[in-house]
């Protein structure tokens, strides 16, 4: 893997990770949306927090763009899920929110889920069938 796409799967997980918590972090200043005064919700967007998080968001989803353009599905969908050790540890940290040593341990699986992963080809490469003769003469 060269260092373009380690560069692009390093901002999927870190822009997808950072773009969650700074939701977070909006909508704690907004506080709760009921579901009769959902309209509420729209406040979100005057947070500096959100702004930022949906800037984040937008940089995750154009480099999963990128990714896809180049690797299969199932290869970049499971890199996404590094996004979820950052999000544990800016929550931890930046949040300051509890986590369980279940959910470490959650984070720890699905992490080496993805090493599983990164360890086949990036790219399925199908077998095209040759074309007979017949088939390219009435092409």
């Amino acid at each position: 893997m060269n260092f373009r796409k380690v560069l692009i799967y390093g901002a999927i997980a870190c822009c997808n990770g950072m773009g969650d918590v700074m939701l977070k972090r909006g909508m704690m200043d907004v506080g709760t949306v009921h579901l009769s005064h959902w309209q509420h919700v729209f406040t979100a967007f005057l947070s500096p927090w959100t702004i930022l998080g949906i800037c984040c968001l937008a940089g995750f989803f154009y480099s999963y763009l990128t990714a896809l353009s180049w690797a299969d599905l199932t290869y970049v969908l499971p890199a996404t899920a590094l996004g979820y050790v950052v999000t544990a540890v800016l929550s931890k940290y930046f949040l300051h929110e509890y986590i369980s040593v279940w959910r470490w341990t959650g984070v720890l699986l699905i992490s080496a889920g993805v090493g599983l992963v990164t360890r086949g080809p990036s790219v399925t490469h199908q077998h095209v069938p040759p074309v007979r003769e017949e088939q390219h003469e009435l092409a």
